[in-house]
């Protein structure tokens, strides 16, 4: 026997009266969030230019907001939110760990690669 899907989003907050307009509640936040990131990089504000760990804030903005949206899709289009709490557990925070395993990763390479570029050779002591 199927059960229905929960219509609202944000732990309750926002409650919707059927699927149809919980997807467009859905479209909606997703939109703005891409919004955000696309103007955010079209004009680059100066304040966000400084560092913090090693990258500019601009950058962490935009990994932050990439991995809410990710999540969001997970937990809403994959119904994970409807799952039992240990396979939720599994499923998202296997892919946190792993999406954060490969922003390190590329961080520490494309730094490297960057400094070979524009330094010449360097020898690293592991």
């Amino acid at each position: 026997m199927a059960h229905a899907h929960k219509l609202e989003i944000f732990r309750g907050l926002v409650k919707f009266k059927s699927n149809t307009q919980k997807i467009w509640g859905v479209l909606i936040f997703l939109a703005i969030v891409t919004a955000i990131e696309v103007v955010l990089g079209i004009y680059k504000p100066e304040v966000l230019m400084g560092n913090i760990l090693g990258m500019k804030i601009l950058n962490w903005i935009f990994i932050i907001l990439t991995l809410v949206k990710a999540y969001y899709i997970t937990w809403d289009f994959m119904h994970m939110r409807d799952e039992t709490a240990g396979l939720r557990r599994a499923v998202v925070w296997t892919a946190i760990f792993l999406i954060i395993y490969l922003i390190f990763i590329l961080l520490q390479e494309g730094g490297y690669v960057f400094r070979v570029y524009d330094e010449g050779f360097i020898k690293r002591d592991f």
